[in-house]
């Protein structure tokens, strides 16, 4: 079986292109190369969408949610089988089945999970879910491809 490993912030962002205000993985808390893998987001009110998403009732765009699961799935693809994000980027091509199920405002930990569906060569398909405190918030299946970066 394959060892689980875990990722802090600072090799989250030397593998993600991210950066502030849109890294949406703070730490990956496992992940089994080819499998799955798990990490969290802590929401804050200090985000920058949140003053016009919404004024009186802050909740976080559900888009961003899915993003988050990208990000993941994008680590989860370089664990699996690494590639130089210098010369490298996983492009986000698609979404299947989204489902937003609950609202996560801030305060709320999203907890992330992406599982692979189907791999080849260089396209990724992953299976993913947020939930805050065990509840179901955000569900679909999310195609991306590992790309050169272009000069």
């Amino acid at each position: 079986m394959p060892e689980a490993v875990s990722l802090d912030i600072n090799k989250i962002l030397s593998v993600l292109p991210h950066r502030f205000p849109f890294v949406m993985v703070d730490r990956v808390t496992e992940v089994v190369a080819g499998k799955y893998a798990r990490g969290h987001k802590c929401v804050s009110y200090n985000e920058p969408f949140f003053p016009g998403h919404f004024p009186l009732r802050p909740i976080l765009p559900g888009v961003l949610a899915l993003e988050s699961l990208a990000q993941l799935g994008g680590i989860l693809a370089y664990v699996s089988e690494p590639f130089d994000p210098t010369t490298n980027l996983m492009y986000f091509l698609g979404i299947d089945k989204a489902k937003f199920r609950r609202t996560v405002i801030p305060g709320d930990r999203m907890d992330l999970y992406v599982e692979v569906m189907h791999h080849r060569s260089n396209v990724w398909k992953f299976q993913g879910e947020v939930c805050v405190d065990g509840a179901l918030c955000t569900e679909g299946q999310l195609l991306a491809s590992i790309v050169d970066r272009q000069p």
